[in-house]
């Protein structure tokens, strides 16, 4: 089992940044891949950024590539999302979810684990 705990979420102006952290416990995150999607309001649920388990391999959604870095740290069992430059269209909720695999998807049912979400809003 794996519980995920999102933080960092806010309010900030376009072109800013922040950077939002998911705690995991459970003693399998060093197996885990892990992503981050999100939800606008009357939008389905998307792939934002994903990371294997050893954190050699990355993926971006196209929306993002350039602008936001996903990384872990296995010794803490976080992982993170640093965004940058950030545009209005980023507003969402972020979720972090971790797969019971080594290897990522960017299809949100191939995760097995969710975080409840830390609400994200840009303004211009």
């Amino acid at each position: 089992q794996v519980s995920l705990v999102e933080s960092g979420g806010g309010l900030v102006q376009a072109g800013g940044s922040l950077r939002l952290s998911c705690a995991a416990s459970g003693r399998t995150f060093r197996d885990n891949a892990m992503a981050w999607f999100r939800q606008a309001p009357g939008k389905e649920r998307e792939f934002v950024a994903g990371i294997s388990a050893s954190g050699t391999i990355t993926r971006y959604a196209d929306s993002v590539k350039g602008r936001f870095t996903i990384s872990r740290d296995n010794v803490k069992t976080t992982v993170y999302l640093q965004m940058n430059s950030m545009k209005t269209e980023d507003t969402a909720v972020y979720y972090c979810a971790a797969r019971a695999a080594r290897y990522g998807s960017t299809y949100s049912y191939d995760y097995d684990y969710w975080g409840q979400g830390t609400q994200v809003t840009v303004s211009s």
